[in-house]
């Protein structure tokens, strides 16, 4: 799996704050990423049909962050093409995705956009959503588990006595 740090700012914040390495490398596996969603999409089309695996293949190799990342930006640079849906544009929009111009105006967001056609783009967004989902409502029972073995113990309080019972005591 890849484990690269997501950078989501834009270059020229990355060389204000000295931090030109992250966002290189990050960079790096976005494209990557993107390749690997293209031959997904490419190896997991048959029949008319885009097989559900193909999210996963690309998940446990990137992780949902740096893959939604990708497939918001691809969704943005493509928001005039009618063959992605609409919800998936709507979504797209809530992942903060940054301008980021070179030296000529270009933007590098384009150097990982998935080139895959459209249509197949969009179903793959639709599935890894809904994976996503799922990921996120799936029971944490390993680290429930965990949890409550690191909780610590909680003793029985010792309850302050009542007014009456001093009173009691205090009296000969």
């Amino acid at each position: 799996m890849n484990h690269t740090h997501v950078y989501i700012y834009p270059a020229e914040y990355a060389r204000e704050h000295g931090e030109l390495e992250a966002y290189r490398a990050s960079s790096k596996a976005d494209i990557a990423c993107k390749e690997a969603i293209e031959a997904a999409i490419r190896d997991h089309y048959r029949d008319n049909r885009l097989d559900t695996s193909c999210v996963k293949q690309v998940s446990d190799e990137f992780g949902y962050e740096r893959m939604l990342r990708v497939l918001a930006n691809t969704v943005r640079q493509k928001d005039w093409d009618g063959r992605i849906s609409r919800d998936n544009k709507v979504w797209a929009q809530t992942i903060p995705i940054y301008a980021n111009p070179d030296g000529w105006g270009q933007d590098r967001n384009v150097y990982f956009v998935v080139e895959s056609h459209p249509g197949l783009t969009d179903l793959f967004v639709t599935q890894a959503r809904k994976e996503y989902a799922r990921e996120r409502e799936k029971p944490k029972e390993r680290d429930s588990v965990l949890a409550k073995l690191r909780k610590p113990k909680v003793e029985p309080s010792m309850k302050a006595p009542s007014p009456k019972a001093k009173r009691q005591e205090l009296e000969p």
